[in-house]
């Protein structure tokens, strides 16, 4: 046999996806590619690792056998780089963040300047909802977490970032008439919601009990992208984060609707469980973030400025 690290990485990335389309997008490559080492790799063995019924992929239970030995091959071969990089003094490591949803227009411009000056630190970045980032901080399973309002059930430490500003939002041209009553264009038009377990939604909800507002037309949609594409599509309107929406302001595309009570304004915060004895690697991009946020918010974020007064 003679398999490359490379084919061991795809397969064990289609064995966790199920799916050669998902892998290819995981591991950032064409699914042509994908397929192509996928079945170079299988040529190699002389029992099936997967098989194909109707248009659906099935591992094999040796598929299956065979994934889960590479992939402590691929751990195998980490730990030599690792090793290699710490002999040179360099800073290495795994750095596991969980982020909501939201988040990932912002943790990114936190990581890029750190892990390029630390080739040897391994990322681990989870995006999900509100739910699912706190089970995992208080499963103490990530370094960190990303959340735009702490948790009060957990006993946390935290950094803030930058505000996370919130605004009614709707498809660009659709509002002819400026709104004279909240109340009465909140029960005339639908307004969109994030699921249950969200914090854009907690927002949302907070802010209909306090202005007293009752909500007749309602539609729940599982992501921000998702609420985004929906009031793009004239769908309703909907209570979203200033920083998810960028591009479709800039383009027209989207417009701000002043209402009173708004924008909500809460903290993009890097929160961890208190008391948490840091590894080196979360050690160190944590005085990375501290030492660097106005710098890496100023270049990054100075465009919401703007927005600040509605």
């Amino acid at each position: 046999m003679n398999y490359t690290l490379n084919q061991l990485r795809v397969f064990v990335a289609v064995v966790k996806a199920e799916s050669v389309t998902k892998a290819s997008e995981e591991l950032h490559l064409s699914q042509p590619a994908v397929s192509i080492q996928l079945k170079n790799f299988e040529a190699q063995f002389e029992i099936p690792l997967t098989e194909v019924i109707g248009r659906k992929l099935y591992i094999t239970e040796f598929g299956r056998d065979i994934a889960a030995a590479a992939e402590k091959i691929i751990e195998q071969v980490h730990a030599i780089n690792y090793k290699t990089l710490a002999y040179k003094g360099e800073l290495t490591g795994k750095l596991k963040i969980s982020v909501v949803s939201t988040g990932k227009y912002v943790m990114p411009f936190f990581l890029s300047d750190f892990l390029s000056r630390h080739a040897g630190i391994e990322l681990s970045m989870d995006v999900t909802n509100k739910s699912r980032v706190l089970e995992s901080l208080e499963n103490n399973e990530v370094d960190f977490a990303l959340v735009s309002i702490p948790p009060t059930t957990i006993n946390i430490e935290w950094l803030d970032l930058l505000p996370n500003r919130l605004y009614l939002v709707g498809k660009a041209g659709q509002m002819v008439d400026p709104i004279s009553d909240a109340t009465e264009f909140f029960q005339r038009v639908p307004l969109i919601f994030r699921e249950k377990g969200s914090g854009t939604r907690q927002v949302m909800e907070r802010f209909i009990s306090e202005q007293n507002i009752s909500v007749v037309k309602k539609m729940e949609l599982t992501s921000n992208e998702a609420v985004k594409q929906a009031v793009l599509a004239g769908l309703g309107y909907s209570i979203m984060p200033l920083i998810g929406i960028r591009n479709e302001l800039a383009n027209n595309e989207l417009e701000i609707i002043p209402v009173r009570g708004l924008p909500i304004q809460t903290t993009w915060s890097l929160i961890w469980l208190k008391g948490k004895k840091h590894a080196q690697a979360s050690s160190s991009f944590l005085e990375f973030v501290n030492q660097n946020k106005s710098v890496i918010v100023a270049q990054n974020f100075g465009w919401c400025e703007p927005y600040q007064t509605g």
